[in-house]
């Protein structure tokens, strides 16, 4: 993430009351928040603010959003062991000044204390508006850097992306002496999106029994990274490479290519991966890979947690292969976890488990050019693979997190090495 040098201020807020109603959790908030209390559960997102807004109004708007969406006015609770998740009354507080702790610590170091110790499975609320003002005089970009972050049990990627659009909207509407958001569409709230899951038909037979020919050839858990991590045994110290992979002219031309050919650019992408994974390890490609359940308009202007797991397994390293692969991946996906996996113990994530994601940012909701956009992760302690192709205007690619071991710094990146240059180099058949 980059920050320029400036001063860390965030909003606070806070819970008044009892909790009020409670309201359904979904599969992966329960495996989420069941993992405990923690730091580095968070994601966030920042942009530099084109608007000229006091920090008041920021946040009036910041209250206007939050009152929007359901699942930022939720927070989870742990008595006796049973999870719940209740609504809660959410109160803006006061702007708190953030100092460095050191004369070495960077506003980046200052914000991820304050997310860290704000957006937890637990929080309530567990989200949190910060601002980094630049310097006068520092030679950057003199706009304010807005910070939008919450605990990933209420947020996904998408969701980041509606709250930066209702915040800028509602600072807008501030700022013109409007009601914030009186011209945004309501949003539907995520906990009735679990509730329609949980009141879907049975899960046919062929699904249940594909999950089980998928645990069963992980020896009963989800797929691991096909070459040697070290020990893994405990979460490590993470690592994080990002690698280009096609710049925008080499992507343009290549998605062209695929739609003459009748074959998806990622179908082809995947293709180049399962055969990489084959020439290293000797095994198919066999990966946990995330797919979002946003599968009606009515949701697209939602926040929550609209990402589920399902699972690619590439025996077939074609692209004819790959694309019959993704779709039994989608298929997969758009049945809930719940009555296939509910049953079974957490050891279903075994340490080495092994992630493949794609995601194609020009089919998320858009922004206005010049915000400088990031997307913002916490640094983690992981035990396995987590492997992400970023499609963006910007060309292809590819970050990757995993354990620092010698062993993962070894394979991972002889595994890195081998997707970006057979990537790289994909042509349709």
């Amino acid at each position: 993430m980059r920050l320029p040098p400036g001063r860390v201020t965030s909003l606070s807020t806070g819970q008044v009351g009892l909790p009020g109603a409670a309201v359904p959790i979904s599969y992966d908030q329960r495996l989420h928040a069941g993992a405990g209390d923690r730091d580095g559960s968070w994601m966030a997102i920042a942009f530099r603010l084109d608007l000229d807004a006091t920090h008041d109004q920021l946040a009036h708007a910041w209250t206007a959003v939050v009152e929007r969406h359901g699942t930022l006015h939720t927070a989870f609770s742990n008595e006796s062991g049973k999870l719940g998740l209740h609504q809660v009354q959410v109160v803006q507080g006061e702007w708190v000044d953030h100092p460095p702790a050191d004369p070495s610590e960077t506003p980046r170091d200052v914000l991820r204390r304050v997310l860290d110790a704000a957006c937890r499975p637990f929080g309530a609320p567990s989200h949190r508006l910060c601002v980094v003002v630049p310097d006068p005089g520092s030679g950057e970009d003199h706009r304010p850097v807005l910070v939008i972050a919450g605990d990933h049990s209420h947020l996904d990627m998408w969701s980041l992306l509606v709250l930066l659009r209702d915040l800028r909207t509602c600072v807008a509407d501030v700022v013109a002496g409007r009601a914030p958001g009186a011209d945004l569409a309501p949003a539907a709230p995520f906990a009735a999106h679990t509730h329609l899951l949980e009141q879907l038909d049975s899960t046919p037979d062929w699904v249940a029994d594909r999950w089980a020919e998928v645990l069963a050839a992980g020896g009963g858990a989800l797929p691991t990274f096909p070459l040697p991590l070290g020990d893994v045994s405990a979460p490590r110290s993470e690592v994080v490479e990002v690698r280009d992979v096609l710049e925008p002219g080499q992507l343009e031309a290549l998605e062209k290519r695929a739609a003459d050919h009748g074959v998806r650019l990622t179908a082809l992408a995947i293709a180049e991966v399962a055969s990489a994974t084959a020439e290293l390890s000797g095994a198919p490609l066999r990966a946990v890979f995330p797919v979002h359940s946003r599968d009606d308009p009515s949701w697209y202007g939602s926040v929550g947690w609209f990402i589920t797991n399902s699972v690619i397994d590439c025996t077939d390293p074609s692209p004819t292969g790959c694309t019959a692969a993704l779709r039994e991946s989608m298929k997969l996906g758009a049945h809930p976890l719940a009555p296939i996996l509910g049953h079974l113990d957490r050891e279903l994530a075994p340490p080495g488990m092994f992630a493949l994601s794609w995601l194609d940012t020009r089919r998320l909701p858009q922004v206005p050019p010049g915000l400088d956009v990031q997307y913002v992760s916490a640094v983690t302690r992981p035990d396995g693979v987590m492997a992400w192709f970023l499609v963006s205007d910007d060309g292809l690619h590819l970050r990757c997190r995993y354990p620092d071991t010698p062993e993962a710094r070894e394979n991972v990146g002889r595994w890195l090495d081998a997707v970006v240059e057979r990537v790289g180099g994909t042509r349709v058949p």
